[in-house]
């Protein structure tokens, strides 16, 4: 349910609750599998003294369902173009959280009354949150949406026409934003608004409507229920879990945009990109309001004019503005700070679980941990389908990526694992097989297919064929994409190695957990056959290519201060 978290100040005005009220120590994390976090169901009786749930007019959600007869269709409406902006909102999300960071407790209550709040997930099959490393810290996985909502006077006049008012909103720029547990490496993954993928069932407790499974553009998923329709869809195509979602729309864009005060970037000619506006002389400008916009909207001035060129300026703007945040050369006036943390408030909807400004603080000075160079922000590998009307993960390279990042691998190939880190044990200092308790579950579930009945008593019962007599199953479903073997202790390695060698699962996919109590199997997607875990997929990840993005990732290094787009030799002056 989407709501503002606001209180009544007795004098019919609304106000922030205070910080005790709100929490000031929650963690971040702690509401990752919390049912109310993900799911509440709609408000019965009275609304409290003063305070409101914004309805979903106010924030893009108004108007039918839609689904795929509401989606944007493959031949563009007039005004579409301008639609297109919203492929750059999210970069300005680097400067909502670094700069909301930087406040820290100013204007700490007024603050947390700008946020608005809505339901994470609204799918059936819910990932479980990413392992926890040997140090117990855990990687972070945030969705960052763009909704092309028209829903208010200031949205129409930024974009659309008239006849857009009401239109049930796309999320057209969709992008993961992945923190290693460590926080050494940050990983920012777009995928094209016009991916071809399955939308999982979502059930919209707002509408009380259950919206069922379909195939379409993965930006109509926002009107299926909200964002979180759209996080359980980014869970179904990548197997990663999500822990918060962000979503602005046109106004916070233009608010964001204004409150950074100008971003440097570099062309490597003159361009006129009459389509949208844009017109800039060879070299470094620096780019705010109504420029900014016009830059980050532009397809065709850009490289060979289609959306891998507009992706690329994306990442080059956001890579520019995160290292002036880092720097500090946008933050140290009070009064353009106060500016900042406005804009950022009032121009966001998260997740109830990130409804605080605590819990930005907190997410910023996680981030503010990551070198700039290790930020690296890709466009997943993609390729046209029969006709061009929309694309398709491309196959092979698209699941590695989402692999690397379920690994919590860097895609920027600078992962090192250090000596002193490499475990220790082996299965021939295993305990005899009779004696090793295990527990088997079943993950085979993912939002685009159902369980395959019965894996874990099939896996388990192939384990007592191998004299592993107190292997169980356990019915209780855990989806997950790759498969896991676990165990909670160093003492129970040799254990665990035992029981991978004995279902042909590689030791790289036996990991030390806190989870667990005992060794634990998690039969995952990977595996929906066989007593023995498939030959092809064991051999996967064993080259020494293996923690490599493929080549057909296109990325930008955060770092990179030379970086200059390629215009168009068409679109030059």
């Amino acid at each position: 349910m989407r709501q503002q978290d606001s209180t009544d100040d007795g004098r019919g005005r609304s106000s922030a609750p205070s910080a005790g009220e709100l929490g000031w120590d929650d963690g971040l994390y702690e509401d990752r599998d919390s049912e109310a976090d993900r799911r509440r169901p709609p408000r019965r009786g009275p609304a409290p003294p003063g305070g409101r749930e914004r309805t979903r007019a106010e924030h893009g959600m108004a108007g039918k369902s839609g689904g795929p007869a509401g989606a944007r269709g493959d031949r563009d409406r007039p005004g579409s173009l301008r639609r297109r902006v919203f492929r750059w909102v999210t970069l300005t999300l680097s400067l909502l959280i670094l700069g909301t960071a930087a406040a820290g407790y100013f204007y700490y209550e007024h603050l947390n009354g700008n946020l608005s709040s809505d339901d994470l997930s609204l799918g059936d099959h819910k990932l479980d949150p990413s392992d926890p490393n040997a140090k117990g810290q855990r990687p972070l996985n945030i969705l960052l949406l763009g909704s092309d909502s028209r829903n208010s006077e200031r949205n129409l006049d930024l974009g659309g026409s008239e006849g857009d008012a009401g239109r049930p909103p796309l999320a057209d720029v969709q992008k993961l934003l992945h923190v290693s547990a460590d926080r050494s490496s940050m990983t920012v993954l777009s995928v094209p608004r016009d991916t071809r993928v399955t939308i999982p069932k979502c059930s919209d407790a707002d509408q009380d409507k259950v919206f069922p499974k379909t195939v379409d553009k993965i930006n109509a998923s926002l009107q299926h229920g909200g964002p979180g329709c759209t996080v359980a869809t980014w869970e179904a195509l990548t197997g990663i879990p999500i822990d918060h979602f962000m979503m602005i729309d046109f106004s916070g864009v233009v608010s964001m945009a204004d409150a950074v005060g100008g971003v440097p970037v570099c062309v490597d000619k003159n361009v006129h990109d009459p389509k949208s506006g844009l017109r800039l002389k060879k070299g470094t400008s620096v780019i705010k309001g109504e420029q900014a916009l016009q830059w980050l909207r532009t397809r065709h001035g850009f490289g060979d004019g289609s959306d891998i060129g507009r992706a690329k300026a994306q990442h080059l703007y956001m890579s520019s503005m995160v290292r002036q945040l880092k720097a500090g050369t946008k933050l140290s006036d009070p009064g353009k700070l106060r500016k900042l943390a406005e804009a950022a408030t009032k121009a966001l909807t998260v997740d109830h679980g990130l409804g605080s400004v605590k819990k930005l603080y907190d997410l910023g000075k996680d981030l503010k941990q990551v070198p700039t160079n290790r930020i690296t922000m890709a466009t997943m590998p993609w390729e046209y389908s029969p006709g061009g009307s929309y694309v398709v993960p491309k196959p092979g390279d698209a699941e590695k990526v989402f692999s690397l990042i379920r690994q919590d691998i860097a895609l920027d190939g600078k992962d090192k694992k250090k000596p002193e880190e490499e475990p220790t044990g082996a299965a021939e200092d295993a305990d005899p097989a009779s004696e090793i308790p295990v527990h088997v579950m079943n993950g085979t579930a993912t939002g685009a297919n159902a369980a395959v009945p019965g894996r874990a008593g099939a896996v388990s019962q192939a384990l007592q064929n191998e004299g592993f007599t107190r292997a169980l199953a356990d019915q209780t479903p855990k989806p997950q994409v790759d498969t896991r073997i676990s165990y909670a202790t160093e003492g129970q390695r040799s254990n665990a190695l035992a029981v991978a060698e004995a279902l042909g699962v590689p030791e790289r996919m036996v990991r030390h957990s806190s989870e667990v109590e005992e060794i634990t199997v998690v039969v995952g997607a990977d595996w929906r056959t066989g007593a023995t875990y498939p030959a092809e997929a064991a051999d996967d990840g064993a080259d020494e290519d293996a923690n490599k993005a493929p080549d057909s990732t296109e990325s930008v290094n955060g770092g990179d201060k030379e970086g200059c787009m390629e215009v168009n030799p068409g679109y030059t002056w």
